[in-house]
C-alpha cells in the first residue's frame, strides 16, 4: 500500500514538473530569435545631399554646354531600349536607358526601378542582378506621338525633375527627387552640422509616402516602416540600441495592409528582449 502511493506521489511531482517546465519554457517560434540578419538593412544613417531645384537646372545647363558621349550618363555606359504595349487602339512606347553594372540599391530607398529583360518590363521591387538591370538615364513614356512622362534614373533611383502631361501635352504634374528620395522630405537631426539625422519621413503632396526611418545618436536603426498617402502601412519595427552592427528587434507592430482600410486596429504582433529572445507572440 505504501509502494502505491510512493509511486502515485512521484507520478504526480513529476508530472507537475513537467507541466512547469512546458509553462516556462521559451516560446517556440520559426522566427523565435530578435536578431535581424534577414533584411537589407542600413547600419548607419544616409548622407543625403538635397541640392536646391534652382542649383540642380544650373548644373543642367552646364551639362547640355558640354558635349555628351552617346548613351554615357553620370559616367556611367548605358544601353537604350524600348518596350511597346498595346491595348485597344492605343499605343504606349516606353524609352528607357540601364545599365549592365550591378549596384547594390540604396535600402533606404522603396522603389528600386529595374528593366526585366525576360519578361520585357519595367518593375519597381524585387531587384535581382541575376534577373535584370537597373534603369539608368533618361526615361520617356509616350502614347502615340504624345510625351506622358519623362525623367531620369540614376542607378535604379528617381533623380531630378520628373514631369507628367495630358494627352493635349498640357503638364500636370512636376516632381524633384534626389536619388529616390522626394526632395520634400522632412529630416530632423541629433546635429545638423554634423548631419546625424533623427528621423527621415519621405514627403509628397505634403503626405508621408514611402519608407521612414528614425536612427539612434549613434546612426543606428531605431524604428523602420512605411507610409502610404499618409497613413502607416504594414509591419513596423522597434529595435533596441546597440554598440555594434548586430541589430536586435525589440517589437513589431502590424499596420494595415493598405490605406484606408477600414475598421482594422493595429496591433503588436511580436516582442524581444535585449538578447533576441521571444518574450510575446501573437495568435492572430
Amino acid at each position: 500500500m505504501k509502494t502505491h502511493f510512493y509511486l502515485l506521489g512521484l507520478l504526480t511531482l513529476i508530472g507537475f514538473k513537467s507541466g512547469f517546465s512546458q509553462e516556462n519554457a521559451p516560446i517556440q517560434d520559426p522566427d523565435s530569435s530578435g536578431v535581424d540578419n534577414s533584411r537589407l538593412l542600413p547600419t548607419s544613417t544616409p548622407v543625403l545631399l538635397f541640392s536646391s531645384v534652382e542649383d540642380e537646372e544650373k548644373e543642367d545647363k552646364k551639362s547640355k554646354k558640354k558635349k555628351r558621349k552617346k548613351n554615357v550618363y553620370f559616367g556611367e555606359k548605358t544601353k537604350k531600349t524600348l518596350i511597346k504595349t498595346s491595348f485597344r487602339d492605343q499605343v504606349t512606347y516606353q524609352v528607357f536607358h540601364f545599365t549592365q553594372r550591378h549596384q547594390q540599391p540604396d535600402p533606404y530607398i522603396r522603389d528600386i526601378y529595374w528593366y526585366d529583360s525576360r519578361n520585357k518590363a519595367i518593375k519597381n521591387s524585387g531587384y535581382q542582378a541575376s534577373k535584370g538591370y537597373l534603369l539608368h538615364g533618361p526615361y520617356e513614356r509616350r502614347i502615340g506621338e504624345n510625351v506622358v512622362e519623362s525623367g531620369m534614373y540614376y542607378f535604379g533611383t528617381k533623380h531630378g525633375r520628373w514631369m507628367s502631361y495630358d494627352g493635349n501635352n498640357v503638364l500636370l504634374d512636376k516632381r524633384h527627387y534626389a536619388e529616390g528620395w522626394p526632395k520634400d522630405s522632412r529630416i530632423t537631426y541629433y546635429n545638423r552640422g554634423e548631419r546625424k539625422i533623427e528621423k527621415l519621413t519621405p514627403i509628397e503632396y505634403e503626405l508621408e509616402e514611402g519608407n521612414f526611418y528614425h536612427f539612434f545618436q549613434n546612426g543606428q536603426v531605431a524604428v523602420t516602416g512605411e507610409y502610404e498617402f499618409g497613413e502607416k502601412v504594414g509591419l513596423w519595427t522597434e529595435y533596441w540600441p546597440g554598440q555594434d552592427d548586430k541589430r536586435v528587434r525589440k517589437r513589431e507592430i502590424q499596420y494595415q495592409a493598405e490605406a484606408f482600410t477600414n475598421n482594422f486596429k493595429p496591433y503588436i504582433r511580436a516582442e524581444w528582449d535585449q538578447e533576441g529572445n521571444l518574450i510575446y507572440r501573437t495568435t492572430n
